[in-house]
């Protein structure tokens, strides 16, 4: 009765606050193509954003003081100033609280007032505020594409009758790091304003000044002082991801939230002398990868989006992982480290030969490029055979923890190791069948899945807390949010239970799934998971429900525009790959997206009851760019494939239908 209760008052809850207007969102939807915090009188409110680019990475924390002024501190990261010792979390970081408003004289006098009116996200940060009471201040922040700076851009204008005088500071300052503490010895830390002096300005006329903040080796040369030119740089960016794998539904906080997670999912990655790595970041985790974010996680993503350096960084990713494969069959490490010189294994054997093949099979289908997926091949060879070894009597995959490294129990055996085999092994047939291996081999992975698809049911399939799903692993006898991993790999066979169990109050929270059940942590990642499941599933009407508040929650709410890492461990840190899984709810959930070989895929769209249409343009894959048009009609769903002025599919179909699409 009491969880009827709940669920029945979580279900209200959800429904006053899942819509784009629904308040006490402090943020809004703006028309410009960001969101916007318009600040009341008397309101104070901090917040922290992670922005990145190739050789930087600053999580900048911002908000409004109690007397209506702009708070802002940097902690800024170098991720390729590796520090002593050359651990995982070697990178050099430095937190500057510098603001080069309060070092402004204006008529003679330094500032005495500052009111902020808006703040506004885009893939920078926008600070509007006045000064005085005569000057309208604008702040524009943002990482570097390809330097070692952080850039800061501030355009003064006088709306006041009367000119004004002006003097802004010359800033050099200058900091030499230890060197004993330096793999390259000693590193130069520089804060420098540019356009400064002293100015006459008159009555609605505007003055811009920059302040850069870099960090560079000996000998080494970046030019920081074109802080324009890195604007238009970081515009061009954005503007290449705003154009690229476009989501429209009737749902415009769904369509932002998708466009900002594909900013935060590309713009980590860092030109590490071991090539391009894409990395999770939150001030820990730079110039290294790791088999679950980076090769389970984001990479399968990188081919739809054809972002070409996201691409490379998949690629180089999987080349450094193949590095390690062996003829004894010893587990490849969980992470490759220090700008691959290095690695971590702590946790031993998570699972990591899973995770790997399941990436590098999916992404080597959905790139399309024959030379890729032949240099691929080896690598998923050896990562299924590595599992195929690690099959117990019960025909699961053994393994000494999962991808949360010991923070809840995993067992011998757990459900997301196995889960992640059983899809590899299924890409790795249709991979082979396009390579023209073996059939044999092809023939003997696919019966391979179907047996471990059994297996999976015997070994975990069980009656956990009244539902029926799956325990995590043997002798579990609580709800895990890992549950959800057998939907997001097409099996179904629990699939009612599975969602009600991830639904109920046993684990789902305001802040989506727990870890476990009875406990406070969450990681969005298994929640992000979820979502895919349940559409993949076909539950669209609870699917779309939890989707919106999510999305609303985390795009419009007090922790914004990003999906987080987890809680309390982090303080809900942005780390990167989390927002690859957010696409991915789009791209293999609600659109179904699944390839079946270098040049074909199939489509199984789960367009929801309150929605006419929904669509993904400009899609990369397969060798191909295409649009995915679903639209309701005549009782059912029309499902269109455009690529060019080809259409490869336009029919009238069932919705849910899995539908085969050959370019």
């Amino acid at each position: 009765m009491m969880k009827r209760a709940y669920a029945l008052v979580l279900t209200i809850y959800l429904a006053t606050y899942s819509t784009v207007n629904a308040q006490p969102y402090r943020w809004q939807i703006n028309k410009s193509g960001g969101i916007s915090w318009q600040v009341e009188k008397n309101e104070t409110h901090k917040d922290h954003i992670e922005m990145s680019g190739k050789f930087i990475s600053a999580v900048v924390r911002y908000g409004v003081n109690s007397d209506q002024s702009f708070f802002i501190s940097r902690d800024i990261v170098w991720p390729m100033l590796r520090t002593i010792p050359n651990n995982t979390h070697a990178s050099l970081t430095r937190t500057l609280g510098i603001d080069i408003i309060n070092r402004i004289y204006i008529n003679k006098q330094v500032v005495t007032k500052e009111i902020v009116n808006e703040i506004v996200l885009d893939g920078k940060i926008l600070v509007h505020s006045t000064l005085n009471d005569d000057f309208v201040l604008e702040r524009t922040l943002f990482p570097s594409t390809d330097q070692p700076v952080f850039c800061e851009k501030y355009v003064l204008t006088n709306k006041s009758d009367k000119s004004i005088s002006v003097e802004i500071p010359d800033i050099n300052d200058n900091v030499n790091t230890n060197p004993a503490e330096g793999v390259d010895g000693s590193y130069l830390l520089n804060i420098r304003s540019y356009k400064h002096g002293a100015f006459k300005i008159k009555p609605k006329e505007s003055v811009s000044f920059y302040l850069s903040i870099t960090g560079t080796k000996s000998g080494q040369v970046s030019n920081a002082s074109d802080i324009e030119n890195e604007l238009k740089k970081r515009n061009d960016f954005l503007s290449f991801l705003n154009e690229n794998l476009v989501l429209e539904t009737p749902d415009e906080t769904l369509n932002k939230a998708f466009s900002f997670a594909k900013i935060r999912a590309s713009e980590s990655i860092f030109q590490t002398k071991g090539g391009p790595m894409h990395g999770p970041g939150g001030l820990s985790y730079y110039a290294a990868i790791w088999a679950n974010d980076q090769a389970e996680y984001i990479n399968p993503f990188f081919p739809y989006l054809g972002y070409d350096y996201g691409i490379e960084s998949a690629l180089n990713a999987y080349r450094h992982f193949a590095r390690f494969m062996n003829p004894d069959f010893k587990p490849i490490p969980s992470s490759i480290i220090a700008e691959g010189t290095d690695i971590w294994d702590g946790a031993g054997d998570r699972g990591d030969a899973a995770m790997i093949a399941y990436g590098a099979a999916r992404f080597a289908l959905s790139q399309g490029n024959i030379e890729i997926a032949e240099e691929l091949w080896p690598l998923i060879e050896w990562c299924l055979e590595y599992n195929k070894r690690k099959l117990n009597s019960n025909g699961v995959v053994t393994s000494d923890s999962d991808e949360l490294e010991g923070r809840f129990p995993a067992g011998d055996a757990n459900l997301c190791t196995s889960a992640l085999y059983y899809d590899a092994l299924l890409s790795a047939s249709f991979l082979g069948e396009s390579l023209a291996k073996n059939k044999k081999q092809v023939s003997t992975y696919r019966k391979q899945a179907a047996t471990l698809k059994v297996n999976i049911e015997k070994h975990f399939g069980a009656n956990v807390m009244g539902f029926e799903t799956y325990r995590y692993y043997q002798g579990n006898d609580k709800l895990r949010a890992w549950i959800c991993i057998p939907l997001t790999v097409n099996i179904f066979d629990r699939k009612q239970a599975t969602i009600d169990a991830l639904f109920s109050p046993e684990l789902w929270t305001v802040d989506g799934l727990a870890s476990q059940s009875g406990d406070k942590t969450f990681w969005d990642r298994s929640t992000l998971y979820a979502l895919r499941g349940v559409f993949a599933a076909g539950d669209t009407k609870r699917g779309l429900q939890y989707l919106q508040y999510y999305s609303n929650r985390r795009l419009l709410g007090e922790h914004v525009p990003y999906p987080v890492e987890a809680f309390p461990e982090g303080g809900q840190r942005h780390l990167s790959a989390e927002s690859g899984l957010y696409c991915r709810i789009y791209t293999e959930g609600l659109f179904g997206i699944r390839p079946t070989g270098l040049s074909s895929c199939t489509i199984t769209p789960q367009l929801p009851g309150e929605w006419t249409f929904m669509s993904l343009k400009n899609v990369h894959g397969f060798n191909n760019e295409f649009d995915i048009e679903v639209k309701r009609e005549s009782g059912k769903i029309r499902l269109t494939v455009k690529s060019g002025n080809t259409i490869a599919f336009d029919k009238l179909i069932e919705n849910g239908r899995t539908c085969n699409i050959k370019f």
